[in-house]
Order: structure tokens, then C-alpha cells, then sequence
């Protein structure tokens, strides 16, 4: 968890993230944003996912949860 946490944190430019932490909060959501965590996810997690399912996570634990479950 510490280094998809890690990872993501990257991703968003900030220093960190937490689980309950909504998406949309963070000033660098935008769609380049969601392909670079779709990119993460196919490369790193070897796991698929769509623009759609980002933006329906929600949370950063949301997003951990569908890492995980796909």
C-alpha cells in the first residue's frame, strides 16, 4: 500500500496522500492525470483500467481498492 500511496503521490505532486483523500481535490486532477494513473495501473499492477473507473473511485482508497480487485 506504501508505495502504490507512493507512487501516486508522485503522480498528484504532492508529498503525500491518504486513503479517505476525495480525487478531485487535488489541484492537478485533469484527464492527463487520469492517463498517468492508467498508465501506472497497466505497467506497474499489470491491471486495466478506464477513464471511467478512475473517475468512479473517488478516493484514493477507492482507487487502492480497484487496483487491487481488477
Amino acid at each position: 500500500m506504501e508505495q502504490f500511496k507512493s507512487e501516486l503521490a508522485e503522480i498528484l505532486e504532492v508529498d503525500s496522500v491518504e486513503m479517505t483523500q476525495e480525487l478531485e481535490s487535488f489541484e492537478c486532477w485533469d484527464s492527463l492525470t487520469i492517463l498517468s494513473i492508467i498508465a501506472l495501473s497497466s505497467e506497474t499492477y499489470n491491471v486495466t483500467l478506464s477513464a471511467a473507473d478512475v473517475k468512479n473511485a473517488k478516493t484514493v482508497g477507492g482507487l487502492y481498492e480497484l487496483f487491487n480487485t481488477k
